[in-house]
């Protein structure tokens, strides 16, 4: 048996385990790593921490400790209620904003995980007190992101387009923007259909007041969440429902009356709390106007606001997503020693010497959906796109339609909680069982590794498009 089956053989039983024993699965990850990197790649300690995702650790960190200083000191619900206001009360709205958001972030140039780190803490506490699913809220973050990913002036559109003109094939700046646009937007509007977006149509508008309550507007929470991300999805409150905001004390900084200024519960800005909002912006400015990293710039930025409102943050630390953490550093570390070993390059090779062109373009956009579900969605792209030059030269499959088939197949499934953005999802989201979310967004992962790649294939490629 060759060292590439061996290894993929090796992440099968990690996934197995994890699910059947109830492991996490980034610390069976680090171990797999370990010993199929030690056993059968050769690798020293080294190479096996080659793959150890240290920015996007810092990522996770700095996001949600940062998030975590804002939801303690009551900044999150003061930008909640400033949404609500925004689209007078149609809570249905506020996905298809965040949505639009992300999308525009990355139009103009950036990152995706970096309009994602931004976007989402906000969206998922918008989601817990409006009793709104996390799964709709955090999968239309990621689909917006993904939405506006491949505009000609984007940082994806602009790698790719270079890749395609190295490559000395035809390539279309515009279709390839279009494909990725639609896609992700027709996702996006069946998600809506699916997870309670007829729902919020029919609740009407609310007002920030009502926080979800079915007396005023709003309906009856059933969310499953906890304060602690392990526990038996009982609600936060102690009761039998989910998190519902009704339920929550008052701080003595709150105000209770719908008086003073922006009313309702929760929505007085302190000082704390214009500091904060300052520092969120700063993390924007910082990340999209100066090209800082997320991670840093946001744990900079969070020692700050301990160090001046240290009763505030106290907590802030142990509410890092921790388990998060170690699930996606664990995995990515198996993937890099994956890549070390040339595991992905001999899958792709092997389908790319297929003779059947059109059966070599769905198997590659497999390869890309599958692989980037785990890795980088750019680097597999980088890879694959060389790989299918020569079936591409034969003229029997359009090139237009096939690099705009492996761009939506390898960056879609950025929903998988093992990818950048569906980590960032998974650790920002407040006061639900993490267990629970993480397995909706790995069978939901799962349903769009199976199901895109095909669909990308049967629009773009078979037609002929280039």
């Amino acid at each position: 048996m060759s060292p590439e089956l061996i290894s993929i053989l090796v992440l099968v039983v990690v996934f197995v385990i994890a699910t059947t024993r109830s492991v996490n699965m980034g610390a069976l990850a680090f171990a797999a790593a370990f010993g199929v990197g030690t056993l059968v790649a050769d690798l020293d300690a080294d190479g096996i921490f080659a793959g150890f995702p240290g920015d996007l650790f810092v990522v996770l960190v700095g996001v949600t400790y940062l998030f975590a200083i804002a939801r303690a000191n009551g900044t999150t619900d003061w930008l909640v209620h400033a949404a609500v206001r925004l689209v007078r009360g149609r809570v249905a709205l506020i996905p298809w904003v965040m949505f639009a958001l992300t999308g525009a972030l990355t139009a103009i140039g950036a990152v995706s995980p970096a309009a994602v780190a931004i976007v989402a803490p906000i969206a998922l506490s918008f989601a817990t007190r409006y009793s709104i699913s996390p799964l709709l809220m955090g999968t239309m973050v990621v689909h917006g992101a993904q939405a506006g990913g491949f505009s000609p002036i984007s940082i994806y559109g602009s790698i790719v387009n270079g890749i395609v003109e190295r490559e000395n094939l035809p390539g279309s700046e515009v279709g390839l923007f279009l494909a990725s646009l639609i896609a992700n937007l027709l996702i996006a509007a069946v998600l809506f259909a699916l997870l309670g977006g007829r729902k919020l149509w029919a609740r009407g508008a609310v007002t920030p007041e009502d926080g979800g309550d079915p007396g005023k507007g709003g309906t009856e929470p059933t969310g499953t969440g906890t304060n602690t991300g392990t526990g038996t999805g009982t609600g936060a409150s102690g009761g039998t429902g989910g998190t519902a905001p009704a339920a929550v004390a008052v701080r003595p900084d709150q105000e209770t009356g719908g008086t003073g200024g922006t009313g309702g519960t929760g929505v007085r800005l302190t000082p704390a709390r214009m500091a904060t909002l300052v520092a969120l912006v700063a993390l924007v400015v910082a990340v999209l106007g100066f090209d800082l990293d997320a991670g840093l710039t946001a744990v900079s930025l969070a020692v700050v606001l301990s160090t001046a409102w240290p009763d505030d943050s106290r907590r802030a630390v142990g509410e890092i997503a921790w388990s998060t953490v170690l699930l996606i550093c664990g995995v990515l570390t198996y993937v890099g020693v994956l890549e070390e070993m040339g595991t992905i390059t001999w899958a792709g090779e092997g389908v790319g010497g297929i003779g059947v062109p059109l059966l070599a373009a769905v198997l590659l956009c497999y390869i890309g959906a599958i692989v980037s579900a785990f890795a980088s969605s750019v680097g597999i792209m980088g890879a694959l796109i060389p790989l299918a030059v020569p079936f591409l030269a034969q003229g029997e499959i359009g090139a237009v339609g096939m690099i705009a088939a492996l761009a939506v197949s390898a960056t879609v499934v950025d929903v998988s909680p093992f990818s950048t953005n569906g980590a960032l999802v998974l650790a920002a989201a407040p006061d639900v069982d993490r267990d629970r979310f993480f397995r909706q967004l790995m069978i939901y992962g799962g349903i769009v590794v199976a199901a895109v790649p095909a669909l990308a294939w049967l629009v773009l490629v078979v037609p002929g498009f280039g």
